[in-house]
């Protein structure tokens, strides 16, 4: 395991899991982080308070896109590995902001590359996501199947960043890892995504808007299971590879909200609406890669997540 850690994002949801895991193995942690008001920043702080207070791990407080700035968090952490989580997210938003979500997701990744080289870094791990496969025919979804057909520019940002990820594997031998993250839930999930918003809303007795039929799917994964692909990739043998990280068990829309419906123990109330632009039809991560060559299994049930992120949402505290 590396022992010196550079993660971008390290305030965000998966960025902080991931910051505490290998700071309680050991290892030294620095997290870099704008603390976008994409959603309450105050979030995130929180989230930075707890990780120097309990796991020593220091953010510092600055923008991928600066590139004085990035060079700086690299002069001063040394980082022998670097996690590349940060990102402008979002299907939706990226068809309002579309330069914004250039400039943050490929700008600032070719800036982490360029220190990253500079500063002689041993690995590099990239945040992709499973939106790259746009409404690909083909289930599972493989890394080897075609995705040059993105259907919103979040997507196809994340697929150029894995591009630009090749191009500085091929000029300089910077090993890396791209990593399709699909649909990551659990405690601490961003307050926009699906999951902790319905629960939020079934809880309050406020309808559930259902985009669509309710037959769109996703392949959901419980953050302990990313973090555990993100952990075995970060030990990968040298070279550039591609891998899924994903529960390969889709569910339907219908299927989650009245599984969420359970587990708050109340009856959804479905407000149906049209199906928006940029959303894909389903996800459905094909693993057997990432379980040949990293060893991951997701180990986490649907139900068993549901549980456990309610039971958080549930201890939050009031307006």
């Amino acid at each position: 395991m590396a022992e010196n850690v550079l993660i971008t994002g390290a305030a965000g949801f998966i960025g902080s899991s991931i910051a505490r895991r290998l700071a309680g193995s050991g290892a030294r942690v620095v997290g870099f982080d704008n603390y976008c008001d994409f959603y309450d920043p105050a979030i995130k702080r929180a989230r930075a308070k707890r990780l120097a207070d309990e796991f020593g791990v220091e953010i510092i407080e600055g923008d991928i896109r600066d590139r004085d700035a990035v060079d700086r968090v690299f002069a001063g952490a040394s980082p022998d590995s670097v996690i590349h989580i940060a990102a402008m997210a979002g299907v939706r938003p990226s068809i309002e902001r579309p330069k914004l979500y250039a400039e943050v997701n490929v700008d600032g990744t070719v800036n982490l590359l360029d220190a990253s080289v500079a500063s002689g870094v041993k690995r590099f791990l990239f945040a992709s996501s499973s939106s790259v496969y746009g409404n690909n025919e083909k289930v599972p979804f493989s890394e080897d199947d075609p995705v040059d057909r993105p259907i919103s520019p979040y997507a196809a940002t994340k697929r150029a960043g894995e591009l630009i990820c090749h191009s500085y594997w091929h000029l300089h031998k910077l090993p890396i890892n791209c990593l399709r993250f699909f649909t990551v839930y659990g405690p601490g999930q961003r307050p926009d995504l699906a999951i902790g918003k319905f629960m939020r809303l079934i809880d309050r007795g406020e309808p559930v808007p259902m985009f669509g039929d309710g037959s769109t799917s996703r392949d959901y994964t419980y953050i302990d299971d990313i973090v555990d692909g993100v952990l075995a990739a970060l030990d990968r043998r040298p070279g550039y590879n591609i891998y899924n990280l994903g529960g390969s068990s889709p569910v339907s829309l219908t299927d989650l909200i009245a599984a969420i419906g359970r587990v708050c123990g109340k009856e959804p109330i479905i407000n149906r609406l049209p199906m928006q632009a940029g959303d894909v039809e389903r996800t459905f991560a094909d693993t057997a890669k990432s379980e040949r060559e990293l060893g991951f299994v997701s180990k986490i049930s649907l139900d068993e997540g549901l549980a456990r992120q309610w039971e958080a949402v549930r201890a939050e505290p009031g307006p």
